[in-house]
């Protein structure tokens, strides 16, 4: 069983950059299927960002697409979200996800596959 710590949220300023980091830690990653969530206070939470940890495959949210990357530190056993050209509607709380990835049902950026979560870190976009 991974835990998950997320981490790197804070408040900036549209057009910011922030770096999220999610450390997992008693199990590699190397089997896991990590995926980013987020929610909005009165939003449904939604889909971020996808990695495959073996293959590297990643897949993007089209609200993030060309402004957020999903990468892998594989010394360190980390994930990152990079986030870039930061706006107003990206504020939320960002959550770290993860699952076994011969345990995926379905497609990857349905929540329910994910039997793993990290308390969250909340990013602030202010306009």
């Amino acid at each position: 069983q991974v835990t998950l710590v997320e981490s790197g949220g804070g408040l900036v300023q549209a057009g910011d950059s922030l770096r999220l980091s999610c450390a997992a830690s008693g199990r590699p990653f190397s089997d896991y299927a990590v995926a980013w969530f987020r929610q909005a206070p009165g939003k449904e939470r939604e889909f971020v960002s996808h990695l495959s940890w073996s293959r590297g495959m990643t897949n993007y949210a089209d609200a993030v697409k060309g402004r957020f990357t999903i990468s892998r530190d594989r010394a360190k056993n980390t994930v990152y979200l990079q986030m870039n050209s930061l706006k107003p509607e990206d504020t939320a709380v960002y959550y770290c996800v993860a699952v076994d990835s011969r345990l995926i049902i379905g497609r990857v950026w349905d929540e329910a596959n994910y039997d793993t979560w990290g308390q969250g870190t909340q990013v602030t976009v202010s306009s």
